[in-house]
């Protein structure tokens, strides 16, 4: 009789998380634990009902139960471990899916739980390599493909990324991850208007996709398509304030000049994806000894904005007071800036391979006293990391213009003019201001003596030039019109602004005639090296700037 009552209670709670009814599925299983603790299903349901429940560590004794007693099932143990990886307990699920692929070498699905595990800890390159074992036993395997091509978008791999996606689709079309993630390869590419159409078909298979909207919005602000920008606009900054996780805090920025918006799109992701991590314990005192350690996290050191501003930064450090150490997570790209950012620092560690925690533990084994996140929520970042605590004080600085909202990010630097004293309720950290101006530059950088004739720019001989070189994104339709308002009263004058996307001169020409204005008033800029780009600013009389999201290096290259 209870052989027969345990099999209708992990059946009636196995189909009851198949419906969503934890609750039910959780009093099912227990009570089958009870009967017969030396069941797995039991154990494993249970697990699984207490993890959508939110009850993490009942869920990990459970599914460990369901583990230990199903030592020799390679299916067992990998189910077990997407379970354990759905928890975050990352240490748990590698055990799971390692087994799994010892008991069967050729367990294709297991190598490619192995890979998101990796793609979880930001070990991309391992994760690579395990999505690539994966299609080598399976080739038809199309999800395994949708994922390597995540893995290498992360890398900056974008032309292979396109490869892996468009192989996932042409196995299983159906796949919104695989066109979301081609979205997001060819967006790598500047191919904005076949990202969009990417995009859209990942909508209309999976509009739920985490910040699918947001990445479509801005692929279609980097060509100016603003068909969609107020309905778009509204929709997400309705999410934000709703604190659901759809929208890319990154986006908050030209979405709102709302502090608090942007405030809470942090919260959002923060609580989602990089809540405090106590797995490494408690940051040790502050070591007493000759020099200060300060730890520069970030993904660009390399021919990069952020790098152009703060590489002198790092050369004029005291060294009798300071030891400067590099913490490299971006892309391999071995340029002439990363050469001499290297230079500057007494210690240059490439951590790309490394998971988040395990950066964090180097840090704590370097003595970094003070760690500076250069990159926050931009391109490549790895907040992961500071949610482990890397050191005594973690600061936010240069890289996001933004708060982190983070209760691990102790500081953010700025000044008077970027943060004003009545908006630093809305920054999770405390304000350190600089005297006059938080941003620094480079002494050393070289502006090619050419002289740019207007004619070779492709300006006209006479008339006052308009000029902005910010990233097409922060161009907004409101900021546009005042723009052909000035067009309108200053008569032959042109506006010149960065080009190089053929849908993006055309969406912009095409406005522009809406508002009585022809299309070759405007004159789009090709995209120069550095030190000739900041030598034909001379052929600008005033660069104007956007709004919300204004300009950064962009404004500071003008000013030089």
């Amino acid at each position: 009789m209870s052989r027969k009552l345990l099999v209708e209670l992990v059946n009636k709670a196995s189909a009851a998380n198949g419906a969503g009814d934890f609750a039910v599925a959780r009093k099912s299983a227990s009570k089958a634990t009870r009967i017969d603790p030396e069941v797995p299903e039991a154990w494993y349901q249970l697990g699984l009902a207490q993890t959508e429940l939110g009850e993490k560590k009942p869920a990990l004794r459970s599914l460990e139960e369901a583990r230990v007693r199903v030592l020799n099932s390679a299916d067992a143990q990998n189910s077990i471990g997407l379970a354990m990886l759905n928890l975050g307990a990352y240490q748990e699920a590698e055990r799971c899916f390692v087994l799994a692929v010892n008991l069967r070498p050729d367990f294709a699905f297991a190598h490619s739980n192995l890979g998101k595990l990796y793609e979880a800890q930001k070990r991309m390159q391992d994760a690579e390599v395990y999505f690539k074992k994966a299609l080598h036993l399976d080739p038809e395997l199309a999800p395994a493909y949708a994922n390597l091509g995540a893995v290498l978008v992360a890398q900056g791999l974008d032309n292979a990324a396109e490869t892996a996606c468009r192989k996932a689709i042409e196995l299983d079309a159906g796949l919104s991850d695989a066109w979301s993630n081609l979205g997001n390869a060819l967006v790598g590419q500047r191919e904005y208007s076949s990202a969009i159409e990417c995009f859209t078909r990942a909508m209309q298979l999976n509009p739920d996709l985490y910040y699918l909207r947001s990445e479509l919005m801005e692929a279609r602000m980097n060509i100016c398509d603003w068909s969609t920008f107020d309905k778009d606009r509204e929709y997400l900054l309705k999410t934000v304030a709703d604190k659901q996780n759809v929208t890319n805090p990154f986006a908050s920025l030209w979405l709102s000049s709302d502090a608090a918006i942007q405030k809470q799109a942090g919260e959002n992701l923060v609580k989602k994806e990089f809540p405090p991590r106590s797995d490494l314990g408690p940051i040790p005192a502050v070591a007493v000894r000759e020099k200060i350690r300060i730890g520069y996290f970030s993904a660009d050191f390399r021919e990069h904005p952020v790098s152009r501003l703060i590489a002198e930064v790092f050369e004029l450090h005291d060294k009798e007071r300071f030891e400067i150490f590099a913490f490299s997570f971006g892309p391999d790209i071995q340029d002439e800036m990363q050469a001499r950012i290297s230079r500057g620092f007494d210690e240059f560690i490439d951590v790309r391979m490394m998971s988040d925690k395990d950066v964090a533990q180097l840090s704590r084994e370097k003595g970094i006293d003070i760690a500076v996140d250069l990159t926050g929520f931009s391109t490549h970042g790895r907040t992961g990391i500071f949610c482990y605590r890397t050191a005594p004080a973690q600061i936010n600085y240069l890289g996001y213009p933004g708060t982190m909202s983070a209760p691990y990010m102790d500081y953010i630097i700025g000044d008077t003019t970027v943060i004003a004293a009545e908006d630093t309720s809305h920054y999770s950290e405390v304000v350190v201001y600089l005297p006059y101006c938080y941003q620094p530059n480079d002494n050393k950088r070289q502006i090619s003596a050419r002289v740019f004739s207007r004619q070779e720019l492709g300006l006209p001989e006479v008339g006052f030039v308009f000029c902005c070189f910010n990233n097409s994104y922060k161009i907004t339709p409101q900021m546009f019109t005042v723009w052909m308002q000035l067009l309108q009263n200053v008569d032959g004058s042109v506006l010149w602004l960065m080009g190089g996307n053929q849908a993006l001169e055309q969406n912009l020409c095409e406005e522009a005639a809406r508002h009585g204005i022809d299309g070759t008033r405007l004159v789009f800029a090709e995209r120069f090296p550095i030190e000739e780009h900041l030598a034909r600013h001379r052929a600008a009389d005033l660069f104007l700037d956007t709004l919300p999201y204004n300009a950064h290096t962009t404004a500071s290259d003008a000013l030089w």
